[in-house]
């Protein structure tokens, strides 16, 4: 804006300068002119008195200072000139001055002369005798007074054009100086801003009042945004139509191995994998694209959404979720559903058996007792068994309902130990339960089968003639339950696996005594439900030992 000021003030100056030149020029050359006119009419005047006095003699040494006198008689013919002396001459009487002279006693002419740069002037007075004296010098035209004026005009167009630029510069940097000065967020402020402008400030400052409440708007949608997406357990990817990153959450950054650095640049040139390409691709075209893809080990869902705009895709919306549970979930539950089925069958398919043989007569009277022990027997198996599926199913529907209340553990061990007491007096286990009086905030009925179940293995998987022992423990914050027996023992291999439902350690010793191989899967789940913490130690037949650590306080369900 300085700029265009500037050169308008300069075009304005120049402009102003040639028209004023042009003027001064015109004014003072008629000024001049009309001067020269009035001396030429003084000086015929004097010659046509003096000539009227003095006659022909008149003219006996006289300097004429660069005037021409010629002496014209009445009918037009030349009586002397001081150039042409007293010769022949072209009549002139059609002259003009001449003409003008005779007739009004004065008369003046002017003609250019053949090169155009001088102008000849006549002036002719009327003598009292009836001849005419006529007075003629040469003036210079304007065209012939410019090269004279040619150095003075450059020293007074370069001085002017010097002055005009300082002027231009001060004056354009002065007008605009208010407005570079205007605060834009308070453009009222600043008194010396032009009256002419405050329609504009008016208007500038309700739009900047728009514009902070929009980007206080948009901050806090972005704040929002942020915070969401960051809280996120899945990974969030936004791209604009090209691939390249507008923003990514904390998930999809650590998971990709893409730093804050990375927005603003294309996904597939960072993670250059051939299905992430081929899904970044298939989105880019408008389609909705899902792929599996492995990282480091675990299994992740990608959801490519194009962002339709106007009919065009204007960016891509990919989605990043772990699906490693849920797809070790679908396992555990097919296997789960194959083992409950084979568990089941088993007694089934005994229970029918003898029932058949019995039916068919095949039985002896005396051996009747002994088949209907037998599917009494593997009755109980199946009740036991669909009994502990049922407290699985539970468990594994969540914490919801559980009554958490003060648990008296040394009590609770002992009412359960006191329900083996037969099993272990029939394989000559001695058990003892011993310890702190330790009381906890907790569910009776879930530590309770935790005791049991832990005690149960503990005798079934023991040698003849050994000890299983109880111990409750007071720790302070926590309280710790220690059930130890003398028995097989775990492989160091197999330590993790004994809480997978239906995992046995020795299959043929769990048919002997008639495990489900659900019991240790019960504890495992009813701890995490009171939030528990189990630790298992055993030497490979040395015995084992299972410490359960218990809050004292209710906890969170981990």
């Amino acid at each position: 804006m300085t700029k265009r000021i500037f050169q308008s003030i300069c075009l304005a100056a120049a402009a102003v300068f040639v028209a004023s030149l042009v003027m001064s020029v015109w004014v003072l050359y008629n000024y001049f002119s009309e001067v020269y006119h009035d001396r030429l009419e003084s000086q015929t005047k004097l010659t046509a008195h003096s000539l009227a006095n003095e006659g022909m003699p008149f003219f006996d040494g006289l300097d004429t200072y660069g005037y021409r006198i010629t002496w014209i008689d009445r009918d037009g013919s030349v009586i002397y000139d001081t150039v042409n002396g007293s010769g022949d001459m072209a009549n002139h009487s059609d002259r003009e001055e001449f003409i003008e002279a005779v007739e009004d006693g004065y008369g003046e002419s002017s003609r250019a002369s053949s090169i155009l740069t001088e102008k000849l002037i006549y002036s002719a007075q009327r003598l009292p005798d009836g001849t005419v004296i006529r007075l003629s010098c040469s003036q210079f035209t304007v065209l012939s007074l410019m090269p004279q004026m040619i150095l003075p005009l450059t020293v007074v167009v370069l001085l002017e054009a010097y002055l005009a630029l300082q002027i231009a510069y001060r004056l354009s940097r002065k007008i605009v100086k208010p407005l570079n000065e205007i605060d834009l967020d308070h453009p009222k402020k600043d008194s010396a801003v032009y009256s002419e402008l405050m329609p504009l400030l008016d208007r500038i400052e309700m739009q900047q009042n728009e514009l902070k409440e929009q980007e206080e708007m948009l901050r806090k949608k972005q704040n929002e945004f942020d915070t969401a997406t960051e809280n996120m357990h899945e990974g969030l990817i936004l791209l604009n139509s090209n691939g390249k990153i507008i923003s990514i959450n904390r998930t999809a950054s650590e998971l990709l191995g893409i730093g804050s650095s990375g927005v603003g640049k294309s996904l597939v040139s960072l993670d250059p994998s051939p299905d992430l390409r081929a899904l970044i691709g298939a989105a880019s075209g408008g389609s909705f694209t899902e792929t599996v893809m492995s990282i480091d080990g675990l299994d992740y869902r990608f959801s490519a959404s194009p962002v339709i705009s106007d009919g065009e895709t204007a960016g891509i919306a990919l989605l990043i979720f772990d699906i490693t549970e849920k797809e070790k979930s679908e396992l555990m539950r097919r296997e789960f559903t194959a083992n409950v089925s084979h568990e089941i069958k088993t007694p089934l398919h005994a229970i029918s058996g003898y029932a058949e043989i019995m039916r068919d007569g095949l039985v002896k009277p005396e051996d009747t007792g002994e088949f209907a022990g037998r599917i009494y027997s593997e009755t109980q198996r199946l009740i036991t068994l669909v009994d502990d599926i049922i407290k699985l199913s539970r468990l594994d529907e969540g914490a919801g309902g559980l009554m958490f209340e003060e648990t008296h553990l040394l009590d609770i061990a002992r009412s359960a130990m006191q329900l083996l007491e037969r099993p272990a007096e029939k394989m000559k286990i001695s058990v003892s339960v011993s310890g702190d009086d330790v009381t906890v905030i907790s569910v009776p009925h879930l530590v309770s089968g935790i005791i049991y179940n832990l005690c149960d293995n503990a005798i079934k998987y023991n040698r003849e003639n050994g000890s299983v022992s109880v111990l409750v423990k007071d720790c302070g914050e926590s309280a710790q339950i220690r059930v130890s027996d003398t028995g097989i023992g775990i492989p160091p291999d197999q330590k993790e696996r004994i809480f997978e439902r239906f995992y046995r350690v020795d299959k043929s010793r769990s048919k002997q005594v008639g495990g489900t191989g659900l019991g240790l899967s019960i504890v495992k789940h009813s701890a995490t439900r009171i939030g528990a913490e189990i630790e298992v130690e055993s030497v490979l037949n040395g015995g084992t030992a299972v410490i359960v650590r218990l809050p004292k306080e209710k906890r969170n369900e981990r």
